[in-house]
Parts: C-alpha cells; structure tokens; sequence
C-alpha cells in the first residue's frame, strides 16, 4: 500500500526557516518523481519543486531559489527546505508522487499546514 506521509510544518515567524519531511512508503520511490505542492486559501494548488530517482531536481520560478527540495534514499524520504519565508508562503503543503509508467496512478499526501507570520 502506497503512503506519502508529510511532517515539519507548523507556525513560524517571517524570515525564518522550515524543513518539510515527507516519508515514502509502498515501493514506489525508485520509480515515481516525487515532489511538493502547495495550496493556499482559495487558490488553486501550485506546485514548487520535483525530484526524480537520480537526484535531479527542478524548481518553480516563482520560488526565486528560497526552497530546496532533496531526498534520502535511505530513509525513502524527501524534503523540502524553506528559507525567507513571508506571508504569503502560508499554505497546505503536499507531497505528491508521479509515476514514470503512464498507466500507474499518482499519489497525494494528506498535506502538512504551514503558516507564517509578520
């Protein structure tokens, strides 16, 4: 059974830094690009950064290089750093896998609320 369980997000202060952690579980984080998504209040969800097996990731523009997404094959995670953060960061936060195989289906996490203040 397939699991994308997320953690790490809370309350913090603008400026500060968060680091998301989302745990992989169901054989499939050797064969699926993962990545992370987020959805604020009455907005459509965005997504921010993907990572594939080998390592290679890639960013949305709009982050202007403040969020790092990497993963640790060992503990068949990925994480998102998040630095600089300002208001307008606040937002549900997902992890999300995609399969290389057309046919699989994609997977979502539950999401972790991360909520920023001035």
């Amino acid at each position: 059974q397939v699991q994308l369980v997320e953690s790490g997000g809370g309350l913090v202060q603008a400026g500060r830094s968060l680091r998301l952690s989302c745990v992989v579980s169901g054989s499939i984080f050797d064969t699926y690009v993962l990545g992370w998504y987020r959805q604020a209040p009455g907005e459509q969800r965005e997504w921010l950064a993907k990572i594939t097996d080998s390592g290679r990731a890639t960013y949305a523009d709009s982050l202007k290089g403040r969020f790092t997404i990497s993963r640790e094959n060992a503990r068949n995670t990925i994480y998102l750093q998040l630095t600089s953060l300002n208001p307008e960061d606040t937002a549900v936060y997902f992890c999300h896998a995609r399969p290389y195989a057309a046919t699989s289906p994609e997977y979502w996490g539950q999401g972790t609320q991360v909520t920023v203040s001035s």
